[in-house]
């Protein structure tokens, strides 16, 4: 059996270490070679801030056993070249947090990089479920919370405001509190309201240790905008310690200043800037490329069993070098350029 070195104690998960797998490197080169202009606009330089960095040096700086809140849903807007990079540096105990379970989500369960998940339920929209932590949870080996979406918000509300607890109705006389009851009994209270001696119910806030966010823009300094749909990320944001930004691509401070009604993300709260093109691949970022379903298919399959899924990991995350080998590998620029979003859709 192989052996390799992690950030942390194995949680049990269902797959074996990284392994490289041979063949097709020639194909590999040749496609890699597409992506390399994107990977030149990409790199770091000295006109940009110190926030500013490559994507294995971002995950680097997440310890084992952290609690991450991430910011995609279901198919959009997934952290997946972070996934990819967590899995490949062997980080291990992870907690993760999530308003809706996501692509992101799965694969870092599946891999065994995270052993806790706080959700509001989730799947791969018209492409079925979360098959790695349902796999989990039915085997017992992660603990799962599981609430509603609404309530999810609520904690991260809470998080973002530093309120020691946060008032809510919608879960009370619900199955989610009677599980709850069991999965995290120290998350949710009834106190007394002060003012009409009603019972309330209350719930704990989240307060992650990071907040790993993808992004369309955003400046040097970290002051991100986010196009579209923006969920819970702007609490997300404000409830963990400090966030990571991955946006499709950096742009002037000036840029920024110009419209900052649209700053969603404000640049005190981020630690790490990544500039990434097509770093939620294969999931959709609004305005700048939609979901690949032919690779979101790949991976559902694959997910379906531990045997399919490893083989998955060692072809498209053990395999590749980085994200710019996994861009050539799916295709390259020829094929990005058909994900490209309309700009008037956006999508």
């Amino acid at each position: 059996m192989h052996t390799s070195k992690h950030r942390g104690a194995d949680p049990g998960g269902e797959t074996e270490p990284p392994r490289r797998t041979g063949g097709g490197q020639a194909r590999r080169r040749r496609l890699r070679a597409d992506t390399d202009s994107l990977r030149r606009a990409s790199a770091p330089g000295r006109r940009y801030a110190v926030k500013v960095c490559d994507l294995s040096e971002a995950v680097a700086s997440v310890p084992a056993g952290s609690h991450v809140a991430l910011s995609g849903f279901a198919i959009t807007r997934c952290a997946m070249a972070f996934a990819r990079e967590a899995i490949r540096q062997g980080l291990r105990g992870l907690t993760i947090s999530q308003c809706v379970g996501a692509m992101d989500g799965d694969l870092l369960v599946g891999a065994g990089v995270a052993d806790h998940l706080i959700y509001g339920g989730g799947s791969l929209d018209r492409f079925g479920r979360l098959a790695c932590i349902n796999r989990r949870i039915e085997d017992g080996t992660l603990k799962v919370e599981e609430y509603s979406s609404l309530s999810m918000v609520f904690r991260y509300l809470a998080g973002s405001l530093g309120l020691p607890f946060i008032p809510i109705r919608s879960l009370r006389g619900s199955d989610i509190l009677k599980r709850l009851a069991q999965t995290a009994p120290g998350d949710h209270a009834n106190v007394v309201d002060p003012f009409t001696g009603e019972e309330c119910l209350v719930l704990r806030p989240l307060v992650p240790d990071v907040a790993v966010v993808q992004v369309q823009v955003a400046d040097a300094d970290g002051n991100a905008r986010v196009y579209g749909p923006r969920w819970d990320n702007a609490e997300q944001v404000r409830a963990a310690k400090r966030a990571i930004v991955i946006t499709e691509r950096v742009v002037p401070g000036d840029v920024i200043r110009q419209q900052p009604e649209q700053t969603v993300i404000p640049g005190f709260r981020v630690s790490h800037v990544v500039q990434l093109p097509f770093g939620a691949h294969p999931t959709s970022v609004y305005r700048a490329y939609d979901y690949d379903a032919e690779e979101i298919r790949r991976y559902a399959e694959a997910a379906k069993t531990p045997d399919g899924l490893q083989a998955y990991l060692d072809e498209f995350v053990y395999g590749m070098r980085d994200h710019w080998e996994y861009l050539a590998h799916i295709g390259g620029a020829e094929r990005l350029n058909r994900l490209a979003a309309d700009p008037i859709l956006g999508y």
